[in-house]
């Protein structure tokens, strides 16, 4: 979904004015106490991202690459999408994710759209004069474009050195395997929708092929944190997310309205940045989480501070949907109006508006917090690299 965020975040917006711009889930266990369905076969899935190295996205790959381990899931591919950051910086901290975990020989990286379909930077400008509001979090937009790899800042242990971007694009991709694995593929989208808008637009034969669509995006029945309606993911592409929420596939909304009641703290944190026996994974989790943007707000420096949990809800969701205590049924839209203060607001309906055809969906509005932090923290300090088991 985003950057991490605790108690107080600061983003100074003086950098960007030379800013261009232009798997249904069945239940499976997870070691004991876990729950779901025992030997179930491994879900195929399609991680649709804007990476980060140890945030949310790139916890999601850690756990997703433990899970492939243990057969539980079976990642297709990575495709990146700019959003928290620009593409060509995700791109890069998503093929170091890969190699540090070891499986960058079977989990390939897809390099996937840089812009929006329709919101450049003095569409957001508008947005903000016309009184938008919100935390101020702008991703990408908060920062430079990196242009060449020498703009490129490297993750705490360095940059990939021997896992290589896959030559198809992130919307070949996708496309292609969808058509390969028909009604089998889920799609993890947890970064804003212009990669797969754009897959529908180009070849529109996969909608039916789809299997499942579980989003990390949207505010359903709370307000927005970019804006003061407007969730991040949704609103970094509107006019996509507006595209994509109205496909006839199945999909699932894992929206603020539960991300907002899940916390990482300081007694979960230490349980991962210091555990009995440290891998790669969790000593970048204690570097990049332990100590904040600035080097001094985070974990290590204060046992008050916390963190939302986002994209990492979508997995446990995908592999048990018990995992949600309760959910709603919603007719879901997204406002596209560029230059609007409500650009990005998502909407959901109980039942169908006049106007467009709108998919009736699950909303996840509360979680099993306990049981999913016993999941998180075992898939987060499991050791590495991490052994797959043999392709099909």
């Amino acid at each position: 979904m985003r950057k991490w965020i605790g108690t107080m975040f600061i983003v100074v917006i003086a950098v960007l004015a030379g800013c261009g711009g232009g798997g249904n889930g069945g239940g499976f266990g997870v070691g004991p106490g876990f729950g779901g369905t025992p030997g179930a076969t491994a879900q195929k899935i399609i991680i649709d991202s804007d990476y980060n190295t140890m945030s949310d996205d790139g916890q999601l790959g850690v756990m997703a690459a433990q899970l492939q381990a243990s057969g539980k899931v079976q990642v297709m591919g990575i495709s990146v999408v700019s959003g928290n950051q620009w593409l060509k910086q995700g791109v890069a901290d998503a093929l170091m994710s890969v190699e540090r975990l070891g499986v960058g020989s079977r989990i390939g990286i897809y390099s996937g759209a840089n812009y929006a379909l329709n919101h450049t930077y003095a569409d957001i400008q508008a947005e903000m004069a016309a009184g938008a509001g919100g935390d101020g979090y702008l991703g990408a937009w908060s920062g430079p474009e990196p242009k060449t790899d020498a703009d490129l800042k490297p993750s705490p242990d360095g940059f990939a050195t021997h896992t290589a971007l896959q030559r198809k694009s992130a919307v070949d991709f996708i496309v292609d395997t969808v058509k390969a694995n028909p009604n089998e593929i889920t799609i993890l989208a947890i970064g804003p929708l212009t990669n797969i808008a754009l897959a529908v637009k180009q070849n529109p034969e996969i909608v039916p092929l789809i299997k499942k669509i579980i989003y990390m995006g949207g505010a359903v029945d709370v307000p927005g944190n970019t804006t003061k309606t407007a969730e991040f993911n949704w609103w970094f592409d509107p006019d996509a997310a507006q595209f994509v929420v109205r496909l006839p596939i199945p999909q699932v909304v894992v929206p603020l309205d539960v991300t907002d009641t899940v916390f990482l703290t300081k007694t979960i944190y230490d349980r991962i940045a210091h555990p009995a026996t440290p891998t790669a994974v969790t000593e970048v989790f204690r570097k990049l989480n332990g100590y904040g943007f600035d080097g001094k707000n985070g974990f290590e420096n204060n046992p008050d501070y916390t963190q939302n949990i986002w994209d990492t809800l979508t997995l446990a969701y995908l592999i048990d949907p018990a995992y949600a205590t309760q959910t709603v049924e919603r007719y879901v839209d997204v406002v596209a109006k560029p230059g609007a203060a409500d650009n990005g607001r998502s909407i959901g309906y109980t039942s169908q508006p006049a106007g467009p055809t709108l998919q009736k969906m699950t909303v996840v509005k509360k979680f099993d917090n306990a049981r999913f932090f016993e999941l998180y923290v075992d898939l987060l300090t499991r050791p590495v690299p991490v052994t797959l088991p043999a392709a099909n």
